[in-house]
C-alpha cells in the first residue's frame, strides 16, 4: 500500500477533530513516545524507554494517527520507521516537548517549596521570557536543586534581595539598586508597537522623541525596568494612558487598540509575526538596556546561585 493510500485510509477512518486545542493535539506522553520511536527505530524499545508495554505503545500510536488523520509509523519485522508525515509531525512534536520542559521548569520554580535551596527573584520580562530556559539548563546540571521563583518589577526584586528573601535576582532597569552588586548578562531593546489599525502603524516617517513624549502610551507601572528606561530616554516626560503591572496585560491592551505601547523585543515575537501588533520606527531615542543579575553587596553568589549565574552568560 502506498504512502498516499495509507494516509487516505487513516484520514477516512477518523472523523475531523472538533472542539478545543486539547482535542486536536496529542498529549505529551504520546508525543514523547513518537520521539522515542524516531530515535530508536523500534516501537518495542521505545515502549520500554517510556515505561509502557508494547501493546499499549502500539495502541497509543494508532490513537494518535486517528486523532491527526495521518499515518505516522510504518511497522515491519525489521522495526518501525516514520512515514514522511510522521517525520514532519516528529519535528513539531520535538518543539512541543521542549516547550513543555521550559513550562514545567518555570511552573515548578513558582511553587513555594519548603525544601527550596535557591530562591530567585526576577523582573517580569526576564521571568517570562528568559528564566524558564535557564532553569531547564540548571535542572540538567543540578537535578536535586529545588528552585523557587518570585516575579515582580525591578524595585520588588531589590526589596526581596535586601530583605534576604532571595539569593539571586534579575533586573532590567538603567541602574543597580543601592545595596546590590551586579553583572550584565545580556542586552535588550524596547520597541514601540501599535495595533494595525492605529495611525502610527501606517506612517512612513519615524516617531521622534517629542512626539513619543507627547503621546499617551500603554505602559508598565512605576518601578518596572521598562518604564525606567523609557522615562529616562524621554527626559522624564513619558505620559501613561494606562498603567499595567504585567507585560502580558500591556500587550493585550495594545492589541485591543487602546493605544501605542513600549515593550521589550523579547516579548513581542509572536505578536509581530502574526501582525497583531506593528513595530513603529523611532528616531532620536535610545531604548537599549542592560539585563543584570543582582545580589546583596559583598555576598557573591555561591552554589546553585553561582551555577545559574554562569548559565545566563552562555
Amino acid at each position: 500500500m502506498s504512502e498516499a493510500e495509507r494516509q487516505g485510509r487513516t484520514g477516512a477512518d477518523a472523523s475531523a477533530p472538533r472542539g478545543g486545542l486539547a482535542h486536536r493535539v496529542p498529549d505529551l506522553g504520546a508525543l514523547e513516545l513518537l520521539l522515542a520511536v524516531a530515535r530508536l527505530g523500534s516501537l518495542g524499545r521505545a515502549a520500554q524507554e517510556v515505561g509502557v508495554s508494547q501493546p499499549a505503545a502500539s495502541s497509543r500510536i494508532r490513537s494518535m494517527e486517528r486523532q491527526l488523520g495521518v499515518a505516522l509509523v510504518d511497522r515491519s519485522p525489521r522495526g518501525s520507521r516514520l512515514t514522511d508525515a510522521g517525520a514532519l509531525v516528529t519535528d513539531w512534536a520535538r518543539r512541543v516537548v521542549e516547550a513543555a520542559e521550559v513550562f514545567d521548569a518555570g511552573a515548578q520554580a513558582l511553587r513555594d517549596r519548603r525544601d527550596s535551596r535557591l530562591r530567585v527573584a526576577a523582573s517580569m520580562t526576564i521571568a517570562e521570557y528568559l528564566l524558564p530556559g535557564w532553569l531547564v539548563a540548571l535542572r540538567a546540571q543540578r537535578p536535586d536543586t529545588a528552585v523557587s521563583l518570585q516575579a515582580g518589577n525591578s524595585a520588588v526584586v531589590a526589596d526581596r534581595l535586601l530583605a534576604a528573601e532571595a539569593d539571586l535576582g534579575f533586573v532590567e532597569g538603567l541602574s543597580v539598586p543601592p545595596g546590590l552588586d551586579s553583572a550584565v548578562i545580556a542586552h535588550d531593546h524596547l520597541i514601540v508597537v501599535a495595533a494595525p489599525g492605529h495611525p502610527w502603524a501606517r506612517r512612513r516617517r519615524p516617531v521622534d522623541a517629542a512626539e513619543l513624549a507627547a503621546t499617551p502610551l500603554v505602559l508598565r507601572e512605576e518601578g518596572s525596568g521598562t518604564r525606567q528606561v523609557l522615562t529616562a530616554a524621554l527626559g522624564g516626560l513619558a505620559r501613561p494612558l494606562i498603567e499595567l503591572s504585567s507585560t502580558t496585560a500591556v500587550k493585550a491592551a495594545a492589541v485591543s487598540g487602546a493605544g501605542p505601547a513600549v515593550l521589550s523585543e523579547l516579548a513581542l515575537g509572536e505578536e509581530l509575526s502574526a501582525r497583531r501588533l506593528v513595530s513603529v520606527p523611532v528616531e532620536g531615542v535610545s531604548l537599549r538596556r542592560a539585563l543584570r543579575a543582582v545580589w546583596p553587596t559583598g555576598h557573591r553568589p555561591t552554589g546553585p546561585a553561582r551555577d545559574l549565574l554562569t548559565l545566563t552568560r552562555k
